[in-house]
């Protein structure tokens, strides 16, 4: 006999999952806390650094041994660590290139069949264009060289990147844990994220060439100005906001920009009829959950990087906590997207994946299993209904950028308030004043700039054009030009 309540036997394999799997290891958890940033309740091993602490590494870089030459610091005792250091912090980097792949296919997926040369040429274009901007100014305007304790809100180090000296820049003189070359290619991948999620929100509808210029000075300026508030030790960083990795610096940063583009952009043609919603699904379901996968690998390097060393306790810690709240972001999903829609949906559970990995990432260096589990949990059950809740209110976004990166971003941003360690309302207070000051900056930021950008160059493509597909109108191409079927869709 079929189950007509199928969310009813998910939740109870839910409760079981908890109860006989991540319950009983708390208890252990309890008696060691998670000590992976100087906020945490000290433990025997020293905490690495990580976005918290680089701010004290860059401090006593002044402090630390001068070298002759590099041949010298070779032989010093502190080489063999500082090249782990090193090496994990590339693959890290490599990591996080491999994201730009993952949105590239899931894009693709959850679009139709006849905009899928537009939407992967987007993605192959954002990463090309982020480094090249974060190379000529905004790795120096991210990191302009605030002091410890400054309450600026923007500086600027001058253009381009280079190593001054060779012996500071490239020994633990410049960073504890890494090289000059080495924080500037990890911070590069990142820079170009926050393009490739509005990207998605404006999929179908959007002129490339206007894109492209919306995106080359969104990743130059606004994201770097944004993000040195915390990360460049500006005054977000001095009043006690934390984003250990970016639910807000990034993701939210994102999900602003994609709100902002989706609402001037308005609904793809016949996505909204007669007041009802009308669903417009992905051709390519396999490519979509290739995506997902290659952005949870992903992720471990941009959570597990962002702890800034090899750090065995701390880079474990932060692994184990973002794929318990991927996890858990796929059950709560499944949960209440089966709930609402009477059926499994395998889109909104790709999205819980998503959502569990965006809300742990501000805090996955101080959560142990139950933390990430709630966190994760919670952010699949809310991506969907704001899913739902966006199609409502008619803001046409193709991908659910806007939920999973914005609004989970949110979310995930006020747990380490709820959660983390330094749990309670003055930090949940720190929290919402960094989401609220770089929600107001980016949104108003990216409305002028898509505005701008509408009235030089045009920014919706015509009808003809809409309804025959980007790929043909805008690249004289086609992704499947062997089924035809397949390109009507």
């Amino acid at each position: 006999m079929k189950n007509k309540h199928p969310w009813t036997l998910a939740s109870l394999l839910l409760a079981a999952f908890l109860s006989l799997a991540i319950i009983p290891g708390l208890q252990a958890q309890d008696e060691t806390p998670a000590t992976a940033t100087s906020d945490a309740t000290p433990s025997v091993t020293t905490p690495p650094p990580t976005s918290e602490t680089a701010s004290q590494d860059l401090a006593s870089a002044e402090e630390a041994p001068e070298y002759a030459d590099l041949d010298e610091f070779a032989a010093s005792s502190g080489y063999p660590i500082f090249t782990t250091n090193n090496l994990w912090m590339m693959i890290s980097a490599g990591l996080v290139f491999i994201m730009h792949l993952g949105f590239a296919t899931l894009e693709a997926g959850l679009t139709r069949a006849k905009n899928t040369v537009n939407i992967l040429f987007k993605n192959t274009m954002i990463p090309g264009i982020g480094i090249l901007t974060y190379a000529l100014l905004g790795f120096n305007l991210m990191y302009p060289g605030f002091e410890e304790g400054s309450m600026s809100w923007i500086g600027f180090s001058g253009f381009g990147v280079g190593v001054s000296d060779d012996i500071k820049n490239l020994t633990d003189a410049y960073n504890p844990g890494y090289t000059y070359w080495t924080d500037f290619l990890f911070q590069a991948m990142f820079a170009a994220t926050a393009a490739t999620i509005v990207s998605g929100a404006v999929a179908e509808r959007i002129k490339l060439h206007s894109f492209l210029i919306f995106s080359t000075i969104f990743v130059a300026v606004s994201y770097p100005i944004t993000g040195s508030w915390k990360w460049g030790l500006g005054w977000l960083n001095t009043i006690g906001f934390y984003d250990f990795a970016g639910s807000t610096l990034v993701h939210s940063v994102g999900g602003w920009g994609a709100l902002a583009g989706a609402i001037i952009l308005g609904p793809r043609i016949g996505k909204y009829v007669d007041g009802k919603v009308r669903p417009i699904p992905g051709h390519n379901m396999p490519l979509a959950t290739i995506g997902v996968f290659l952005l949870w690998l992903g992720w471990f390097g941009f959570n597990g990087g962002s702890v800034l060393s090899a750090n065995p306790g701390s880079v474990s810690l932060t692994l184990v906590t973002t794929s318990i709240a991927a996890s858990a972001g796929a059950v709560g999903a499944m949960i209440v997207s089966w709930f609402v829609s009477k059926k499994p949906d395998l889109s909104m559970v790709l999205n819980g994946i998503l959502a569990g990995l965006v809300g742990i990432t501000a805090g996955a260096d101080q959560m142990n299993a139950l933390d990430a589990t709630l966190i994760g949990l919670i952010a699949g059950a809310i991506v969907v209904l704001s899913v739902v809740f966006i199609d409502s209110i008619k803001i046409d976004d193709p991908v659910g950028a806007i939920s999973v990166h914005l609004v989970c971003g949110i979310w995930g941003t006020l747990a380490v308030g709820i959660f983390g360690a330094k749990k309670g309302m003055d930090q949940i207070i720190h929290q919402l004043i960094g989401i609220v000051a770089i929600g107001a900056f980016t949104f108003v930021f990216a409305f002028v700039l898509f505005m701008i950008v509408k009235a030089i160059f045009g920014l919706r493509v015509s009808v003809e054009e809409e309804t025959s597909g980007l790929d043909i109108g805008e690249h004289g191409n086609e992704a499947y030009p062997d089924f035809q079927s397949a390109t009507k869709a």
